[in-house]
Order: C-alpha cells, then sequence, then structure tokens
C-alpha cells in the first residue's frame, strides 16, 4: 500500500523557520522523484520545490527560492522542506508528491499525501 505520510506543519511566527519531513512507504522511494506543493484557502494547489529521484538539481518556485530548501534521504524514504524567513504568504497546506523516474519539475505526479497545515502569523 502506497503511502505518503507528512507531518512538522505548524503555527509559526513571522521570520521563523519549519521544517517538513514525508516519509514514504510502498513504493520504490529511490525510483521516484519528490516534489512539495502547497494550497492556500480559496488559491489553486502549486508547486513549491522539487527533487529528481537521482538527486542533484533541485528546483523552487519563484516565491520560496533561497528561503526553502527541499532534500532527500533514500535510506529513509524521507523528503524534507526546510522553511527559513517564514512568510504570512507561505501559509497553506503542504502536500508531498512522487513522481517515477520524475525530474523533480512541476508534474505530473503519481502518488499524494494528506498534507500538513503550516501557519505563519505576522
Amino acid at each position: 500500500q502506497v503511502q505518503l505520510v507528512e507531518s512538522g506543519g505548524r503555527l509559526v511566527q513571522a521570520g521563523g523557520s519549519l521544517r517538513l519531513s514525508c516519509v514514504a512507504s510502498g513504493f520504490s522511494f529511490s525510483s521516484y522523484a519528490m516534489g512539495w506543493f502547497r494550497q492556500a484557502p480559496g488559491k489553486e494547489r502549486e508547486f513549491v520545490a522539487g527533487i529528481p529521484w537521482r538527486g542533484g538539481s533541485t528546483y523552487y518556485t519563484d516565491s520560496v527560492q533561497g528561503r526553502f530548501s527541499i532534500s532527500r534521504d533514500n535510506a529513509e524514504n524521507t523528503v524534507y522542506l526546510q522553511m527559513n524567513s517564514l512568510k504570512p504568504g507561505d501559509t497553506a497546506v503542504y502536500y508531498c508528491a512522487a513522481a517515477l523516474y520524475g525530474a523533480g519539475t512541476k508534474g505530473p505526479y503519481d502518488y499524494w499525501g494528506q498534507g500538513t497545515q503550516v501557519t505563519v502569523s505576522s
């Protein structure tokens, strides 16, 4: 059974930091690109960051470039999103996703987690 379980979301003040984790199971993690997406109330889901199945290059949407960092640990079947200098505009539900042999860009993705809430107060 494929599972992606996100954690680490919480309420944080503007300027603070969070690290989100996503633990994968039920598929060959190292063969999958991993991505983070977010959806704010009333808005469409958007790509935040991605890392290819082979690792190496990472990709970010412009609004988080320089503040967020995605990484993966294939031994732990886990992908992380380190978020620094958080802003109220980063408030959203954050989802991780997996794409077989993917490039780590916007998609498409095969599997999705249930999401974790990040709220940034001003």
